[in-house]
C-alpha cells in the first residue's frame, strides 16, 4: 500500500474518531455562574447582564430547550427542565466542530432570569457562530414569551 494512500485512510480515520468521539457531560455542564476558566471565544451572560422573562423559570426552560432543539444539528447534551438548567451541544455541518451552550434560568421577582454561556468546543474563534445563536435563541424566546 502506498503512502498516500496510507495517509488518506488515517485521514479518514481520524474524521470518524473526530465525528463519533463522544462529549462529556461533567465537563461542559456546568453552571455559567460558577465557571471561571474563560475559553477564548467564550460568551457569558449572567448576573446583571443575564436576559430576564417574565415568566416563571420552568416555563423559560421549556421555550428555551424547544427553540434549541429546532436549531439544526443541536440536542441536549446533559440536564432538565427540573433541574433548572440545560447544556446543549451544537455541530457544524461538514467538519463536525462542536460548540456548547448551557442555560440556567432560576425564578426572581416578576419572572426569571437566564443564565447562559455559549463556548466553542476548541479553544479557538468561532467567527460569531456562538453569539448569532445565542442572538436568534433570545430573541425568538422574547417573541414567543411576551405574547
Amino acid at each position: 500500500m502506498s503512502t498516500s494512500v496510507v495517509m488518506i485512510l488515517l485521514l479518514i480515520a481520524a474524521y470518524i474518531l473526530w465525528r463519533v468521539w463522544p462529549d462529556d457531560a461533567d465537563r461542559w455542564h456546568v453552571d455559567p455562574a460558577e465557571k471561571t476558566l474563560k475559553r477564548f471565544a467564550e460568551i457569558r451572560l449572567i448576573g446583571p447582564d443575564a436576559p430576564r422573562f417574565p415568566v416563571p423559570a420552568e416555563e423559560l426552560l421549556t421555550t428555551m430547550q424547544a427553540i434549541a432543539l429546532d436549531d439544526p444539528r443541536t440536542w441536549l447534551l446533559d440536564g432538565s427542565v427540573e433541574e433548572g438548567m440545560l447544556t446543549f451541544t451544537h455541530r457544524t455541518l461538514l467538519v463536525g466542530y462542536r460548540d456548547f451552550t448551557t442555560l440556567k434560568a432560576v425564578d426572581e421577582p416578576g419572572g426569571a432570569k437566564l443564565a447562559v454561556l455559549g463556548r466553542p468546543g476548541l479553544n479557538v474563534h468561532d467567527w460569531g457562530v456562538t453569539k448569532k445563536r445565542l442572538d436568534r435563541w433570545l430573541l425568538e424566546a422574547e417573541q414567543r414569551l411576551s405574547n
